[in-house]
């Protein structure tokens, strides 16, 4: 049976850490003020939930098995980010971390993406009342407004957000206790974002690589603009996100490169420039272009190449690929895009590449995760497989006879 982090008590486990840190079950008893049979009574649940022996008797003191030295490292990496969130909130942390319970965890992060107290209720599975009285309780503790009630529906306030993050990202790390402990994959998915120039190759290489050597292995692929899934990434409800890395650097990220990508000008194959040798700016200018959203860095590259005259038409704006591919394949339309994206319409020579070479067309593509995550082995060996999959991508015509 998988365990659900969020049915783990935070007093027990934090009172795990101040007994490492003190050597002692009285020690770790006055840190949480609980008497200390009910601190071992507490251990001894929390150990038979997690099916494993975290601590051990020594006529010296105690002394943490390995595998609670394993958990204590990511119970403590996410009560790291408990607390970071409530001094962000500029609250006494070292009093709230104790008083924060489980029930608040589940009733704030229920409240993330729907409208309603009953909607709520259904996605944590608790009474609708129960979720209300911890979300006042929880506004209490805090000393701040935590959600947003207006007449169409509630919303978590900028303070609940920022709370329900270090939420997220608590539960994420005790997840991956689990998992590592356990050795049971199945309990914390590898959680993706796949921008656009990943999807087609890059990602699906690397997940059928992973599942071939781990069929236990699970995975949650999420898709969307670079805002949508770093902000993604900064709630803890993505752990990876790969594609085209931007500076600058956000404070709380890591972007690592893992391969350059080029960006070329495409066609359907029956363009009229499709077999040019080398057209010139004047006769791309002639054709309607597909651009993509304003603000973009494939925009600003568009707008560069024709800066010394006057912008071709662009009836239609567009960042998904399979509308741009099948527009190109049907019309006259030209587009920038990298060859990575649309490797198999290339292969099948569906699309062609206009036989021009670009100035500054050459980006990075890489991995982006948060600077504090620390990767499972699981995952580990996943990012060695997206770095693979991402130096070998590319799209080489099918000879055709």
């Amino acid at each position: 049976m998988v365990v659900d982090p969020c049915r783990l008590n935070l007093r027990h486990l934090r009172a795990l850490m101040a007994i490492q840190d003190s050597g002692s079950i009285s020690g770790g008893a006055h840190a949480s003020q609980m008497s200390q049979s009910g601190l071992t009574q507490g251990i001894a649940k929390l150990e038979s939930q997690i099916k494993c022996i975290l601590l051990e008797r020594q006529p010296d003191g105690i002394n943490m098995t390995p595998n609670g030295e394993l958990a204590l490292v990511r119970i403590r990496a996410g009560f790291k980010h408990l607390d970071d969130a409530l001094h962000r909130l500029d609250n006494d942390t070292a009093y709230l971390s104790w008083a924060i319970t489980m029930t608040h965890v589940r009733a704030l992060t229920s409240l993330t993406h729907v409208r309603s107290y009953a909607a709520a209720a259904a996605a944590s599975n608790m009474s609708q009342t129960a979720v209300h009285r911890a979300i006042v309780d929880l506004e209490r503790l805090v000393n701040k407004s935590l959600v947003d009630r207006r007449a169409q529906g509630t919303s978590l306030s900028f303070a609940g957000r920022l709370l329900a993050r270090g939420f997220r990202l608590l539960c994420g790390e005790l997840r991956a206790m689990l998992s590592e402990i356990s050795g049971n994959d199945r309990i914390a998915p590898i959680s993706i974002g796949a921008l656009s120039i990943a999807r087609p190759y890059i990602v699906p290489t690397a997940i059928a690589q992973m599942v071939q050597e781990n069929p236990k292995v699970r995975f949650s692929v999420a898709e969307g603009s670079w805002e949508d899934l770093v902000e993604q990434l900064q709630d803890g409800v993505l752990d990876i996100v790969i594609g085209v890395i931007h500076n600058p650097e956000l404070a709380n990220l890591r972007q690592e490169p893992l391969s350059d990508d080029r960006v070329v000008i495409l066609c359907g194959h029956q363009h009229p420039l499709a077999n040019e040798p080398s057209p010139s700016l004047e006769s791309l200018a002639k054709y309607p272009w597909i651009v993509a959203p304003q603000f973009s860095a494939l925009r600003a590259q568009w707008e560069t190449l024709f800066n010394h005259g006057p912008l071709p038409e662009c009836p239609v704006e567009c960042e998904s690929i399979m509308v741009i591919i099948n527009l190109l394949a049907q019309s006259q339309f030209l587009t920038l895009a990298s060859p990575r994206q649309v490797e198999l319409p290339m292969q099948t020579r569906r699309l062609a590449q206009i036989k021009m070479q670009l100035n500054d067309s050459t980006r990075s593509v890489g991995l982006i995760t948060r600077k504090s995550w620390q990767p499972t082995v699981t995952e580990r060996r996943f990012i060695q497989l997206l770095k693979l999959a991402s130096n070998s991508a590319k799209a080489t015509p099918i000879t055709m006879k």
